[in-house]
């Protein structure tokens, strides 16, 4: 069982005079409303506003701003699995993923660019990240750490960006791509490894 966490949480301690008027269920849905709302708004009003806390892996991230915390899944990008149980196995350069997003975006400030929730159980936000005008999500594909997600891209996403970072790195052998024919996709190493 997987123990990530949700999309969002409040920060502190939940105020117990709220509870009397809304349930936890509905809470979170009027916080997910307000946040998605948010991130709909133009980058430039989201200077500055969220705080990369923690680095899950080499596309999800917690960050923190507005009394809240956030989960986010980066869009367009499918990273290296990092083991979620110390008895697996972490998949090639999963671990050189999570550290070089750290090395990026950890105790910095982001502009988050929303593309709705993602599928429960997560319920992540689905989002493309910058720092300082840079699209880290892209960062990520030119580094050779994560290929482009295509089985469901986000609607409104500008892929075509994302697979020419993704050619080149491949053409490289850039990171993970230097595996040439023992390279495996992140999708095909979750299904192989969600089975143990």
């Amino acid at each position: 069982m997987n123990t990530r966490p949700t999309f969002l949480m409040q920060r502190g301690r939940f105020d117990s005079k709220l509870r009397g008027y809304l349930p936890m269920k509905k809470s979170i849905k009027i916080i997910s409303i307000i946040i998605t709302c948010l991130l709909a708004l133009p980058a430039v009003l989201l200077a500055g506003q969220f705080k990369v806390t923690k680095v899950y892996d080499g596309d999800t991230i917690m960050a923190e701003g507005h009394d809240i915390v956030i989960y986010v899944m980066l869009a367009g990008i499918d990273a290296p699995e990092v083991a979620s149980r110390r008895s697996q196995p972490h998949q090639p350069y999963g671990q050189e993923a999570r550290r070089y997003l750290e090395s990026l975006i950890l105790n910095e400030i982001i502009d988050i660019k929303g593309y709705g929730i993602g599928a429960y159980p997560y319920n992540h936000l689905i989002g493309e990240v910058y720092l300082k005008d840079k699209n880290v999500n892209i960062e990520m594909l030119k580094k050779g750490l994560a290929e482009v997600w295509l089985e469901r891209p986000p609607g409104g996403l500008d892929i075509v960006p994302y697979l020419e970072a993704e050619r080149k790195a491949r053409e490289a052998g850039l990171g993970m791509w230097s595996l040439g024919s023992k390279y495996m996709s992140p999708r095909d190493w979750r299904k192989i490894h969600a089975q143990k």
